[in-house]
């Protein structure tokens, strides 16, 4: 079983590699790598709190559940339009939609969002771990 630690790294490689992205001009990917970086950061949440396996789920709401994590609204807001982009990057259909919306300036506010999003939960995640 993986513990809290490795799903962390994993959230790290993640939102580092949506900062890759987001300099290189591959806003989709943007988006979807925050989307993963937060879902893995909730994982190790789970892992924590509750000592079991993570759901195999997507929906950061479905997750943000499971780790009896209490959000805002604005922070609900945001995780369900992170989980929104994870579909629209996944399927063919969705994501010429997405490409014509998408450009640099929305991906960069994403990804301060969702930089800003990580460090509350790994600031909860280092208080429980104390």
């Amino acid at each position: 079983m993986s513990g809290p630690l490795q799903w962390v790294e994993l959230a790290l490689y993640d939102i580092e590699t949506a900062r890759a992205m987001q300099r290189s001009g591959r806003f989709l990917y943007v988006l979807f790598c925050c989307q993963q970086a937060v879902e893995k950061a909730m994982k190790a949440l789970v892992v924590q709190r509750t000592g079991g396996f993570p759901p195999r789920v997507h929906s950061l709401m479905r997750l943000a559940e499971a780790a009896s994590l209490v959000v805002d609204e604005e922070q609900e807001m945001f995780l369900r339009e992170l989980s929104n982009y994870y579909i629209e990057t996944r399927y063919p259909e969705d994501i010429a939609s997405l490409a014509g919306r998408i450009e640099r300036e929305q991906s960069a506010q994403v990804l301060t969002r969702t930089e800003e999003l990580l460090v509350w939960l790994s600031l909860i995640l280092k208080r429980e771990s104390e």
